[in-house]
């Protein structure tokens, strides 16, 4: 006799409502995915990056910035918490009272060891399923950021800076970040 098929019961956003609220998760593809803590290398680079993104954007008028953990409501089966985003000044309507609702302008990905292949596969996927225009890896171990441009519903990358080089956002067109003072 062959064993039976089982499928796995696919969760919604009111499974993910019921988490517990001291642990990060994050549900893809209607799987519930538990996000260990940050190392402080991690939140350092974090912090650097939200700073200068935040300054920018607040002097220039041109939107808000948030940070993990912060849920972004992209469909019933899909509620992520990017390391950073950025939500233009005209789509701030998004934003709701309990979570971000709809894909954020540009969304911040910080690797780890445990992060790599959602980020990189799994959310970079995502991510242009559901219109984000803008997506940053950043490569601790490298000391690198990548950015990618939403074209056609897939990404390509636009460029790869590195620690003594300075980034340029294709969304953001005047920022100028000198990467000596995020790695």
């Amino acid at each position: 006799m062959a064993p039976a098929v089982t499928e796995k019961k696919k969760l919604t956003y009111e499974d993910y409502l019921k988490t517990p609220e001291d642990e990060r998760y994050e549900l893809i593809e209607g799987e519930l995915v538990m996000t260990p803590s940050p190392v402080p290398r991690h939140q350092r680079i974090s912090g650097r990056l939200e700073f200068e993104l935040r300054k920018f954007t607040t002097e220039n008028d041109l939107g808000e910035v948030f940070d993990a953990p912060c849920d972004v409501y992209l469909d019933d089966e899909n509620v992520v918490q990017p390391d950073i985003l950025f939500i233009s000044k005209d789509r701030l309507n998004i934003i709701g009272e309990k979570n971000i609702q709809g894909a954020p302008d540009i969304a911040i990905e910080i690797i780890s060891e445990s992060s790599a292949y959602r980020d990189f596969v799994q959310k970079k996927r995502l991510y242009a399923r559901f219109g984000v225009r803008e997506y940053w890896i950043v490569i601790p171990e490298e000391e690198s950021i990548q950015i990618y441009i939403l074209k056609d519903n897939a990404y390509t990358l636009h460029s790869t800076s590195r620690k003594h080089e300075t980034l340029e956002s294709y969304t953001l067109k005047e920022l100028k970040m000198e990467l000596k003072n995020i790695f």
